[in-house]
């Protein structure tokens, strides 16, 4: 009988292995992801942090927190961006449309404030009430 030529059984050839390595680099892979996440959001509140800055302006300028212009510009920038990095069109619409939806509902909540402390309802009971329809408009675009 002839001895075979064949290379040892590799052991990654065991479904059990295979499962395992598999495992391994996903972990790997979810950790980048991790890490990705955690850019994204700390740009995400370094992005609100400059539309509270916009809505000073605009509070004091007398300007509308929703801008149709602006909107598209800014849409139509992203859809053009996520292009160039691989990213569905109707996916970058749809989150500029929450993040835009997000942003206008803050601007709407600092000009409701700044109404009230001009007006010299800024008491205990008006910030409450306000602090209240913050909260409101938060939850209705999905924070909480």
């Amino acid at each position: 009988m002839k001895k075979s030529t064949l290379p040892a059984a590799n052991n990654h050839n065991k479904p059990q292995d295979k499962a395992a390595l598999a495992s391994s680099v996903l972990k790997q892979h979810r950790r980048k992801i991790d890490k990705i996440d955690a850019q994204l959001l700390k740009l995400l509140g370094d992005r609100f942090d400059v539309v509270r800055d916009v809505a000073k302006v605009k509070i004091k300028h007398d300007i509308p927190a929703f801008l149709g212009g602006r909107v598209n510009e800014v849409r139509n920038n992203a859809v053009k961006l996520g292009l160039l990095y691989g990213i569905d069109p109707d996916f970058v619409r749809t989150l500029y449309t929450m993040l835009i939806y997000q942003s206008c509902a803050e601007e709407e909540v600092l000009k409701h404030q700044a109404l009230l402390a001009k007006a010299g309802a800024g008491d205990k009971p008006a910030a409450k009430k306000s602090k209240k329809a913050a909260k409101k408009v938060a939850k209705k675009a999905g924070r909480k």
